[in-house]
């Protein structure tokens, strides 16, 4: 759900609202809150469908526990052999999550420890779909011209991997890179959607690699295709976990190899914004619930070898890191 800004005014809340934007449990507690202190709603007008006018003082609160459900970092997690999902706390806990994170959920007791858990990819993707040429900087560095539309491509199911899972470098190699980039995260499915309303689609983001085999990746493309270069198993590293309620419009976004910073820009740099990704591809294919869009990656890109540690560390989501190994 998408966080609400406080601008002093008085406002309408509505339940219908709340579920709308996935947190029934927020409109029950604001009509608990209500009901609880008449006094503090102008008089208690109420408008239609549980609608009231709330004045500033009670709308700060309001908009601070709605944005506290709506900021949350969703961790997919193995602890006893099966999957689950669970809401992780600043202090490393994992609390319970009711529910699918794609449906209507809430979030229980502390079950488990970061550390105690294996992190697992935060979704498995029907479809990963990415953006290459989408940072004018990126642009720049390599001497091309800006595309006039978004330039896509896709990247298999079976290169997905989680937080801490080896990248491979295969036999092949003679030139493989880093690429971090801000990944968008499907909540519901998509399709003709417009940019106005796009990221009412978005679930959260996460951090993303599209790792690239240089030598094989550039051939394809004269000949007018790109898989095999970007779509080797291991080849997209995705997580820790999905962090929703961000704008995605300003966020700084950084590789690390071996601790040194390689790549550190932000997501203001992109040609294409996430509202017009999502809606330009949903005119063409039904973006369906954990399907992942990597928009793309800012200057610095650069090559990986065994025995390296990538991170991709971005703002308000957290750190991937993933080391690098051979092709037994």
């Amino acid at each position: 759900m998408s966080a609400l800004p406080w601008d002093g005014h008085f406002r309408f809340f509505t339940p219908l609202h709340y579920v709308q934007n996935g947190s029934g449990g927020g409109a029950f507690k604001v009509r608990q809150e209500l009901n609880a202190h008449p006094s503090q709603t102008g008089g208690g007008e109420r408008y239609g469908e549980g609608a009231v006018l709330l004045p500033p003082r009670m709308y700060g609160r309001v908009v601070a526990e709605i944005n506290a459900e709506a900021e949350m970092k969703i961790v997919r997690y193995e602890a006893t052999g099966a999957a689950t999902y669970g809401a992780l706390q600043d202090d490393g806990s994992i609390r319970e999550l009711i529910g699918s994170p794609f449906e209507d959920s809430s979030v229980g007791e502390a079950v488990a420890d970061l550390d105690a858990v294996r992190v697992l990819p935060p979704v498995e993707p029907r479809k990963v779909i990415g953006v290459g040429l989408n940072y004018t900087k990126h642009i720049e560095e390599i001497g091309m011209n800006k595309p006039e539309f978004p330039m896509l491509f896709m990247k298999p199911n079976t290169s997905v991997i989680g937080h801490g899972d080896a990248i491979v470098l295969p036999k092949e190699t003679k030139q493989t890179e880093y690429e971090c980039e801000l990944t968008v995260v499907i909540g519901k499915n998509a399709r003709r959607v417009s940019e106005d309303e796009a990221l009412d689609y978005v679930l959260g983001y996460t951090c993303g690699n599209d790792v690239s085999e240089r030598t094989i990746q550039f051939p394809e493309m004269k000949m007018g295709a790109i898989l095999v270069g970007k779509g080797f198993d291991t080849f997209c590293p995705i997580g820790p976990v999905i962090s929703t309620g961000l704008d995605p419009s300003d966020l700084r976004i950084q590789t690390r190899l071996n601790g040194e910073t390689r790549q550190d820009g932000s997501t203001s740099d992109l040609l294409f914004s996430v509202p017009k990704l999502v809606s330009y591809i949903s005119d063409a294919m039904t973006l369906q619930p954990g399907d992942c869009i990597l928009t793309g990656t800012p200057s610095g890109v650069g090559p990986i070898a065994p025995g390296d540690v990538v991170e991709i560390d971005i703002e308000g989501v957290g750190v991937l890191s993933n080391p690098v190994i051979a092709e037994g």
